[in-house]
């Protein structure tokens, strides 16, 4: 059996408006869930499923859930109803297993460790590496991917950072709650280490770094080593990520003649010019800054900080606000505001999915500032694929290497002792469950 024929099962929780489900999926994962307490991202899963081609076995097989994550309960329990996945036993022959999942990914929440933010890591009530530790231990997938911002790695969450590795795979650590430096056992895991990517290294017009956590079960790596990805070539500016999509924003005004033509003329030629002169002398190539999602705690869609605002003036748009598509444009009369301003175009929710990697064919839920805020927040695709895709090396050459000698995958799980199980009840406490 090769690796075609080794269908690679994962669980995303914190799955947002999908950036980590595409690249996971572009990588050969079939998702069994996807979670999100966000209804506006949970329609826009729905919706893509439902109607993209790609997506027909995520149709049958995928349970999209809907709420906290601290409620997740993806293996039944006799005395919590409804736990347990529903459309996963179609594939699977029945309800999910322990040991049985390849990958368990998520995006945590960022705030708790964002330069953007207060940066109060373990004690931010918005931290979900509880959980992710409880469900790691309860599922015990072969693999796990974590995703978050850069500012994970600050030497201030150094010893948080030790914490989780050694939940993971054993070693001391300071436990979060008292401050007491003790041994953990581990769940079974070698961490593969925190590496910091930088998305415009592949192919996303955009400076994002994040920061990723890949953790491999020991009796599934064995032998074999992960290797992280490495860049796929130059950056990709913004004025080549978007040279379309802009021409045919101002096309139907171009197509109206006289004076709006003439409008419309002016004000394409003067962004072309200033985002392909910035391709060509700025150092990072003229790719976007970090693109900001925001929280429902905060105002309107805009792109980001001052200092983002001043990077979007160099590349020619206008970075206050978030521009109506064109239907909507004319029926609101904000095409002064969204085109033809002083400061340069601003962009639409589409031209944002751009920056962010988003395939052309995925669309978006809810109102203007919802889908602006599912885009700014997501993983971008690209990078999730290249992670994806070396996490599923290894995977599929386990499963070569343990049918070749042992004549069928190793199932065993390794043996917990008491103090692992202890570990997890700590882990669930802390995650309000």
């Amino acid at each position: 059996m090769g690796p075609s024929d080794h269908i690679l099962t994962s669980i995303e929780i914190c799955a947002g408006a999908g950036g980590q489900a595409i690249g996971l999926h572009a990588a050969g994962f079939k998702h069994l869930a996807l979670v999100e307490i966000d209804q506006h991202a949970v329609a826009t899963l729905k919706e893509n499923i439902r109607v993209l081609e790609g997506w027909s076995w995520e149709r049958e097989y995928c349970d999209v859930v809907s709420g906290d994550v601290n409620d997740f309960r993806p293996i039944p329990r006799k005395k919590v109803p409804g736990s347990g996945l529903e459309n996963p036993k179609k594939f699977l022959g029945g309800p999910l297993e322990k040991g049985k999942l390849d990958l368990l990914a998520g995006g945590v929440p960022c705030p708790p460790f964002s330069h953007a933010g207060k940066q109060l890591g373990k004690d931010d009530e918005r931290d979900l590496f509880p959980r992710m530790l409880a469900l790691v231990e309860e599922l015990h997938p072969k693999a796990v991917m974590i995703e978050n911002v850069r500012g994970i790695k600050d030497a201030k969450f150094e010893e948080y950072r030790t914490y989780i590795e050694a939940r993971l795979q054993g070693g001391r650590a300071k436990r979060p709650e008292t401050g007491v430096e003790e041994d953990f056992t581990g769940l079974g895991y070698e961490v593969c280490e925190w590496e910091v990517l930088e998305a415009s290294d592949f192919g996303v017009p955009q400076l994002r770094p994040r920061a990723v956590l890949v953790a491999i079960r020991e009796d599934i790596l064995g032998d074999l080593k992960f290797v992280w990805p490495t860049p796929t070539g130059g950056p990709r500016s913004v004025f080549a990520a978007l040279e379309e999509s802009m021409d045919d924003r101002y096309k139907p005004y171009l197509n109206m003649g006289g004076e709006v033509a003439e409008k419309a003329q002016r004000c394409l030629e003067k962004w072309k010019k200033e985002a392909s002169a910035a391709a060509l002398s700025k150092k990072d190539g003229g790719v976007a800054p970090t693109l900001v999602g925001g929280s429902k705690k905060h105002g309107g869609a805009d792109l980001g900080p001052s200092r983002a605002k001043a990077a979007w003036k160099q590349l020619g748009v206008s970075g206050m606000g978030v521009a109506n598509n064109h239907e909507e444009g004319e029926k609101k009369k904000s095409q002064d505001r969204d085109l033809f301003g002083a400061g340069g175009p601003m962009l639409t929710v589409k031209q944002a999915a751009i920056i962010q990697g988003f395939p052309d064919n995925w669309t978006f839920t809810g109102g203007k500032t919802a889908q602006y805020r599912q885009v700014g927040n997501a993983f971008p695709p690209p990078v999730a694929e290249v992670v994806g895709k070396a996490i599923a090396d290894v995977l599929h050459a386990a499963h070569e290497r343990d049918t070749r000698t042992k004549g069928k995958p190793l199932d065993l799980l390794p043996v917990q002792s008491a103090p692992t199980l202890a570990d997890s009840i700590d882990d669930r406490q802390r995650a309000g469950v």
